[in-house]
This record gives C-alpha cells, sequence and structure tokens, in this order.
C-alpha cells in the first residue's frame, strides 16, 4: 500500500469518526434532554457508539488491503 492509498484511507477514518461522533452527541443530547429528565449518560452512550462505529469502520478499511479476495472459479 503506497503512502498515498493510506493518507486517503486516514483522511476518510477521520471524517467518518467525526460524523459518527457529531451524530451520537447529537442524538444523546436529543435523548437526554426529551426523555431522561437531563441526565449525562445519554449523551455518553451516543459519543461512545458512535466512536465505536468509526473505529470499526477503520479498522476494516485498514485491513482490507491485506484480506485476500478469491474468485468465484477459485472456490
Amino acid at each position: 500500500m503506497s503512502e498515498k492509498e493510506l493518507g486517503k484511507k486516514w483522511d476518510r477514518c477521520l471524517a467518518d469518526g467525526a460524523i459518527k461522533l457529531g451524530t451520537g452527541l447529537s442524538l444523546g443530547i436529543v435523548f437526554s434532554v426529551l426523555f431522561f429528565k437531563r441526565r449525562t449518560w445519554p449523551i455518553s452512550f451516543g459519543s461512545g457508539t458512535g466512536l465505536g462505529m468509526a473505529y470499526a469502520n477503520c479498522q476494516n478499511e485498514l485491513r482490507s488491503h491485506y484480506v485476500l479476495h478469491r474468485s468465484e472459479k477459485e472456490q
């Protein structure tokens, strides 16, 4: 994998992480205000879920180079 490809993958991972963290944080705030009497745990849960999803996606993307893809003929 070249440096350019790795840089693009890291950029996608960071952008995905920012989007998922922001979405989880926003949903956590909304649920905290509307349903849970302004408790802080929905905000933490939403943020953690967003970061966890982003981490899993980045892990998959960065490992995809090492996964061997077999064609239908070889199976």
